[in-house]
Parts: structure tokens; C-alpha cells; sequence
């Protein structure tokens, strides 16, 4: 049996699957609201597709994730791009932004992560992110752990998927001061049927089982969900609830 809390990413695949991640991400671009020159950190840049979209701003952008495989593809689009935990960030006042789009949730440890991106920025400047927010994917979650469940495998969940007001706390504990934070339900189109966002996201569930159990566990989850996110015509719409907020290190720390 592999160990759970595996989570490999497969550009390939997530272009694929899960293209529609960064496709959605323009709306938290607009409120990072990028300039020409500016210095930014893409913290949890993936694949470099979003990143490549401040490029094109004029901004010079740093895009840093846990994945050498995102990473990779990352520098093949020719963008400054560093295999780096978000949890240990090693900048010291570099950047005019912090920005970071589907990706917050990964990293479990929020304090950690808030520290670093503290660190990261220049007093005046801006940590703006969009993550998945209290009852983000639930419906999934309920699914994956009955399967699990019923197979007496039991495991906590990979996703940090905080209320409005924890991460409004957590922010103004480190000093940021918080412009706006919003919980926002945006129920997704997937491209395809759900048991591809399965293979792509909810790896750290099926590593949980033997390999040769891993297909048959993902066709009764999906199974299970069909009645609730699947309609008439086919389409599977998963449950997203993002948290979207913009804050400021301000000038003067007292």
C-alpha cells in the first residue's frame, strides 16, 4: 500500500483536466490589479499559465511551487520559476505583490504560509489570493470519505478550506490589513466526468488503497455523486466555494 498524503502533479494531465482553474483565475487579477514593473510572487504558480498572464502586464513575476513537475512546465514558458515550498518561503522584502490563485489551500499550515508572504513583501505592499473557502468540493469530501469509510480507511483531509473570519484573523494577527475577503460560490462546469478532477486532485485519498483498488474506488465515487453534480445532459458541475481577499503590509509596522 502506498502511504496517503501523495499528491503528484501531472501538467499533462491538469492542462487537460483542470485548465479551467487558472481560466477562472482572471477575476482575482483584476483585484491584485498588476502594474508594469511590479515585482510579484506567484506563490503556487503551477503550471505558469496564470503567471504568463502578468508577464504579458509588464510585471517581472517569480513563480514558485512544491512541484518540480509544474515547475518545470513553468520554465518552459520561459518564466523565472523555483521549486519552493509556500510554508518555507526565503524571500525577504522583495516583491510589491504576493499573488496566488487555487493554490493557499495545499498548505496546511496558514500561519506559516502568512509569515512568509510578510516576509516576502516590501512594507506598502499587497498579499492578493483566491483559494478554496469553507464548503469548497464538500459534496466530494462527503463522497471520498464514506468510500474510504466503508473500506475502514480513515484519513484526515489535504485541504485547508478556512471560514471567512479565521482567515480575516490570521491576516490581521501577522499586521496586514485586510482591503476586502469574500466567500463565494462558484459552482464549476467540468470539462469532462468527474472521476478526471478525481484522478487529478483527490490522489492523497486514493493512495490510501492498494494500487489495483484505486479505479474501482474513484467509479463508486463518482457513482455516488452523480445524482448530486451531474444533470440531465451529462455535464458535472463541482461544488467550489473560493475565498477571495486582498490585504496590505502597511508602510509603517508598529
Amino acid at each position: 500500500m502506498t502511504s496517503p498524503q501523495t499528491q503528484q502533479w501531472n501538467p499533462e494531465r491538469y492542462g487537460e483536466n483542470a485548465r479551467f482553474v487558472s481560466d477562472l483565475g482572471m477575476p482575482v487579477v483584476e483585484l491584485l490589479s498588476p502594474q508594469p514593473g511590479e515585482r510579484i510572487l506567484d506563490l503556487g504558480c503551477g503550471d505558469g499559465m496564470l503567471s504568463l498572464k502578468l508577464v504579458d502586464i509588464g510585471c517581472k513575476v517569480v513563480g514558485v511551487d512544491s512541484s518540480a513537475e509544474m515547475i518545470k512546465a513553468a520554465k518552459s514558458l520561459g518564466l523565472d520559476a523555483y521549486v519552493m515550498d509556500g510554508q518555507s518561503l526565503s524571500f525577504e522584502s522583495e516583491f510589491n505583490a504576493v499573488f496566488s490563485n487555487a493554490a493557499l489551500h495545499w498548505m496546511k499550515g496558514p500561519k506559516q504560509v502568512i509569515d512568509g508572504v510578510w516576509r516576502a513583501l516590501r512594507p506598502g505592499a499587497r498579499f492578493v489570493g483566491e483559494f478554496g473557502g469553507y464548503g469548497n468540493v464538500a459534496s466530494i469530501v462527503t463522497a471520498l470519505e464514506s468510500a474510504l469509510s466503508m473500506r475502514s480507511v480513515t484519513i484526515s483531509s489535504p485541504w485547508y478550506f478556512p471560514r471567512l473570519e479565521e482567515y480575516r484573523k490570521l491576516l490581521e494577527a501577522r499586521g496586514f490589513e485586510v482591503r476586502t475577503i469574500d466567500l463565494i460560490p462558484r459552482p464549476t462546469i467540468l470539462p469532462g466526468d468527474v472521476s478526471s478532477w478525481l484522478e487529478t486532485f483527490a490522489q492523497y485519498y486514493t493512495s490510501a488503497l492498494p494500487v489495483k483498488e484505486r479505479l474501482v474506488f474513484i467509479a463508486e465515487v463518482a457513482d455516488a455523486l452523480r445524482n448530486v453534480l451531474c444533470d440531465a445532459n451529462g455535464k458535472w458541475q463541482v461544488d467550489y466555494v473560493r475565498l477571495r481577499f486582498s490585504a496590505i503590509k502597511p508602510l509603517t509596522v508598529t
